[in-house]
């Protein structure tokens, strides 16, 4: 494992070009490898090793503390550059993504940035030459949660995500829309996000959550009002089901809305807390009778796909952007009783739920699969190495 001292960085941000293979990337905007934090570092953790098999060398930045120097590792062959600094907020955090953009910007590989909440440091990886693709998410200044001054924040990224990009990656036809009103469509990529297929695995539900397998829906989201929590666990909860509601999520006494929803649920709603552990998720999904996803705001959200690949019959809040990742066949509400007519629907015709679920499997199956997503950012990047002088190497085998 090698060390560079942090006051050695900034000089390296204006020394000499390290050497490089043609195919070299760095992927930005995540807080590292393995995958614990969120949608963008699952993502990455099936990117990063998709390329590697391609030929790329593969650079990832991961956020640590309690240090003060950099240090290098190998992980599944991907290089690690881990970055310390103080701290685990906000300011830490954005420090963190300037840290990384002048160790990039020194190397010059093509860049991939996930997320825009930091596009103004990418002035720099602009000024020094290098290529930056950007993954544009969704559109955070939108969502009720932030402060207005968080949402000025976001909102500023988004327009310099759009100006200092060299190209935009859009998750949702909605998002490309967006981002069309600030740059040329020329610049944008459409590339929705992905998942597993869990149709037909089928595994066994932990014992000690005591539940039956298609006896009870599922709700994963975090307890926040623009999910929708309330309306769904109202209309569940509006009468006696002889099935449960799964709720997964923290949920604490001093939030009077966390207070609200758990007020309102009926004894057939289950509150399992958070659960990390990607296996019991999985077989939560695989087992459920249906899936509720209230999201009112965003692009192709990752829950949703991963309901869609576990052939799940969809209840989804009724917005442009979850009527496009769902498909026709999925069940659409507004309010509670919305909620509560899908639910007698589902449970009174096993059949038309069947062929819903099937549908909801089609629709993953046509869009979502890991191999085209990932094989599309792969011919991405590598037209940035032509534009930047450098020809890739031939394609391996995967």
């Amino acid at each position: 494992m090698t060390q560079i001292p942090p006051s050695k960085l900034a000089q390296q941000a204006s020394g000499d070009d390290l050497s490089h293979s043609a195919m070299r990337v760095s992927i930005l905007g995540i807080r590292g490898l393995p995958a614990e934090h969120g949608g963008f570092e699952t993502f990455a953790e099936r990117l990063a090793p998709y390329l590697v098999k391609q030929g790329w060398q593969v650079t990832v930045y991961c956020q640590g503390q309690g240090r003060t120097d950099i240090t290098e590792d190998n992980w599944n062959g991907i290089r690690r550059v881990t970055i310390f600094v103080s701290g685990d907020g906000p300011a830490s955090s954005m420090k963190f993504d300037w840290l990384c953009i002048l160790h990039a910007a020194r190397e010059k590989p093509v860049c991939l940035t996930l997320g825009y909440n930091t596009a103004l440091f990418c002035f720099w990886l602009r000024i020094r030459g290098v290529s930056n693709l950007i993954n544009m998410d969704g559109m955070e200044w939108k969502r009720a949660k932030w402060s207005k001054l968080a949402r000025l924040w976001f909102w500023i990224n988004d327009w310099a995500g759009c100006l200092l990009g060299d190209a935009l990656i859009a998750d949702h036809p909605m998002i490309s829309d967006h981002l069309a009103t600030r740059v040329d469509r020329k610049k944008i990529t459409m590339i929705p996000y992905g998942a597993d297929e869990l149709f037909g695995l089928k595994p066994a539900l932990p014992d000690k959550l005591g539940l039956v397998a298609g006896k009870y829906f599922t709700l994963i989201a975090r307890a926040e009002p623009e999910n929708s929590i309330l309306e769904i666990v109202k209309g569940f909860s509006s009468k006696k089901r002889g099935v449960n509601l799964v709720v997964l999520g923290n949920y604490h006494e001093e939030s009077a809305y966390h207070r609200s929803v758990k007020s309102t649920a009926s004894a057939e709603v289950i509150f399992l807390g958070a659960i990390y552990d990607k296996a019991v998720v999985r077989a939560l999904r695989a087992n459920c009778l249906g899936y509720f996803h209230g999201h009112r705001v965003g692009g192709t959200n990752p829950s949703l796909v991963e309901a869609l690949g576990a052939g799940n019959v969809i209840i989804a809040h009724d917005n442009a952007f979850n009527r496009w990742v769902s498909g026709a066949s999925a069940y659409f509400f507004r309010d509670p009783s919305d909620v509560s007519n899908a639910i007698d629907d589902i449970l009174a015709n096993a059949e038309q739920a069947s062929d819903r679920a099937a549908a909801s499997l089609e629709r993953f199956q046509k869009s979502f699969r890991w191999e085209p997503i990932l094989n599309m950012y792969d011919q991405l990047l590598r037209k940035f190495l032509k534009a930047d002088g450098r020809e890739p190497n031939a394609v391996t085998n995967t």
